[in-house]
C-alpha cells in the first residue's frame, strides 16, 4: 500500500530479545511511515507508551520488574507479527486488518487509528502476552499477585498518554482540522484503557486454564478476535 512496506517489514522480520530492541523496531517505524499512514499514529503512541513503561521499570517501585520487561517483549512481538503477516500477505487477526485495510484513508483522524491500533493491541494481543510471559517467567497470572500489582499500577501513567495522545492526534490523518461536531467525542470517551487491560487480564486468566485444550483455546480466541474487530471497525468509522 505504500512504498516503504518492505522497510517496515524488514524491520519487523527479527524477534526483539529486549525492550531496547522493541524501542528500535518501533522507531525504524514510525522514521519510516508518512503522515497519511494510519500505522504511524498507533506506532507513535505505542512507542511512548514502551518509553514510559521502560522509564517507570528503570525507577524501580516494582515487585517484579523483570517480569514487566518481559512482558514487553511479549507484547511487541504480537505488534510485529500483525504487521509482518499484514505485509507479507499472509493472514493477520481480524482486529489489525480492520486497521491495515484504512491506513490510507484520509477522512479518519489520527486519533481514531492510535486507538483501533491500542483496541487490537490490548483486547485481543495482551491476553496472549500475559500467558506467554507467564509461562517464560514460571509465574500464574492470578488477580492479587505482585505481577497484577505491577500490570495495574501502570494503569494511571497509561491513561495519561492517551488523554495526551487524544488532545495531540485531534486532527484529520493529513493533519486538517476536524468538524466541531461529530460522533468522534463520544467514541474517544467510552474509550478506557484501565477496563481494557483488566478485561485482558481476565481473559488470560481464562486462556491460561484452558492452555491444556489448545481447541478451545483457539475457538476463545477467534470469539475475542471478532469482538475486537467490530470495536476497531466503529473506531475507524470516517469523520464526515
Amino acid at each position: 500500500m505504500f512504498p516503504y512496506d518492505p522497510t517496515l517489514l524488514a524491520a519487523v522480520q527479527a524477534s526483539p530479545q529486549s525492550v531496547a530492541d522493541v524501542l528500535q523496531t518501533m522507531q525504524t517505524i514510525e522514521t519510516a511511515c508518512i503522515d497519511g499512514d494510519g500505522l504511524k499514529w498507533f506506532d507513535w503512541l505505542y512507542l511512548q507508551v514502551t518509553q514510559a513503561v521502560e522509564a517507570r521499570v528503570v525507577s524501580g517501585g516494582f515487585t517484579d520488574p523483570a517480569w514487566l520487561a518481559e512482558l514487553d517483549v511479549q507484547f511487541a512481538r504480537l505488534y510485529f507479527g500483525a504487521v509482518e503477516s499484514a505485509l507479507s500477505g499472509q493472514p493477520a487477526p481480524g482486529c489489525w486488518e480492520a486497521l491495515f485495510q484504512r491506513r490510507n484513508r484520509p477522512s479518519i483522524a489520527r486519533i481514531q487509528f492510535a486507538l483501533a491500533g491500542i483496541n487490537a493491541h490490548i483486547n485481543h494481543d495482551l491476553p496472549l502476552a500475559i500467558v506467554a510471559t507467564c509461562r517464560a517467567a514460571s509465574t500464574t497470572p492470578v488477580h492479587g499477585s505482585a505481577q497484577y500489582n505491577d500490570y495495574t499500577a501502570l494503569n494511571t501513567t497509561l491513561d495519561s498518554l492517551i488523554e495526551s495522545a487524544e488532545q495531540t492526534l485531534h486532527v484529520r490523518l493529513l493533519g486538517d482540522a476536524l468538524p466541531a461536531v461529530s460522533h468522534l467525542e463520544d467514541t474517544i470517551a467510552a474509550f478506557s484503557v484501565s477496563a481494557a487491560r483488566e478485561a485482558a487480564w481476565n481473559n488470560a486468566e481464562l486462556l491460561w486454564y484452558l492452555r491444556a485444550e489448545p481447541s478451545f483455546s483457539a475457538a476463545f480466541m477467534d470469539t475475542l478476535d471478532g469482538l475486537t474487530t467490530v470495536a476497531g471497525k466503529s473506531l475507524l468509522a470516517p469523520v464526515p
